[in-house]
């Protein structure tokens, strides 16, 4: 896949996940449920690679903040499940390691980065019972759909090409 094309996908993606988050969020305290961020850092992660999928998660993130829809949680926790999915993803070439490395990346890695910050806004348990959770929660959801959708196009047999523009089997 020519870099031209990976910007074009990765712009898409940056708006897709820009604008669905008007639509599709949960306001919990200071947290916010978005499994569509979790979804597109699979998708990009396996389509893209991981510089790109960071990238994507990076932008997102910044635009959801200043849209007032996002979370400052989102910045570390969604940067690494994307860096992580990708990785992992490019190490086996399997849609369910990406997925792991979402929910591992996001959902445990990132909410143990995001911990202090979520102790100090909501309480200690407020933290440990509703963020973690509802970060864990986040990312299965929407890593989830992600793998799930990617399976499906390949049962289909709809051409899926990967980071390096080899099809994915």
């Amino acid at each position: 896949m020519r870099k031209t094309h990976k910007l074009t996908l990765t712009a898409m993606m940056i708006a897709i996940g820009t604008l669905s988050s008007n639509l599709f969020y949960i306001p919990i305290g200071f947290t916010k449920v978005f499994p569509i961020q979790h979804f597109l850092n699979v998708l990009s992660a396996v389509l893209l690679g991981p510089v790109y999928a960071v990238a994507q998660a990076l932008c997102v993130s910044i635009l959801r903040n200043m849209m007032g829809t996002g979370s400052i949680f989102a910045f570390p926790g969604s940067m690494v499940g994307a860096l992580l999915a990708g990785l992992l993803f490019m190490k086996t070439r399997k849609i369910y390691m990406a997925f792991f490395g979402e929910v591992i990346g996001t959902g445990i890695l990132g909410a143990i980065l995001c911990y202090p910050i979520a102790t100090l806004l909501m309480g200690q348990e407020a933290a440990v019972f509703g963020f973690i959770p509802l970060f864990i929660f986040s990312s299965i959801a929407g890593g989830l759909i992600g793998a799930i959708i990617l399976s499906i196009f390949l049962k289909k047999k709809i051409a899926v090409f990967t980071q390096n523009g080899t099809p994915l089997k």
